[in-house]
């Protein structure tokens, strides 16, 4: 019975780290050629990098991951080149975060966003945040 109870504390413990430390490294991927929703192109949390042209949008959707928030901030890091748009027509299933933008100007900029655990109320809760962050390179129309 001792022996169950180490194995399922040490399966336990290691599934945890996994979720604490995001897991091995995610290969790179390429963005959707039909992301629909009138965008040009769509990036998940499995991308890496996109390359846009001037005047193209990006649709961002957002999974979150088993014990996680929902990914939130989900921010461009310069708007000179990347700038945030409005979907009117948007409504995320639970779980997913959505977020639109428009290439303005050649240049690179990068999206992020923050995802932190889930935790119960009154309850001791692990402070650690992930952070996501993918490559955009926006070239001449």
């Amino acid at each position: 019975m001792k022996a169950v109870f180490v194995l399922m504390l040490a399966a336990l413990v290691l599934s945890g780290c996994g979720i604490a430390g995001g897991g091995a490294a995610q290969p790179s991927s390429t963005p959707s050629t039909s992301p629909g929703a009138g965008f040009d192109a769509t990036v998940t949390e499995t991308t890496r990098s996109v390359t846009l042209r001037a005047g193209q949008t990006l649709a961002v959707v957002l999974h979150a991951r088993l014990g996680m928030t929902n990914w939130s901030g989900v921010r461009s890091s310069d708007q000179s080149v990347l700038a945030p748009i409005v979907n009117p027509a948007a409504s995320a299933a639970r779980g997913v975060t959505l977020a639109g933008f428009k290439a303005v100007a050649p240049g690179k900029a990068q999206i992020d966003a923050t995802a932190g655990p889930d935790c119960s109320p009154d309850q001791a809760c692990p402070a650690y945040v992930m952070v996501l962050t993918i490559d955009v390179t926006v070239t001449a129309a």
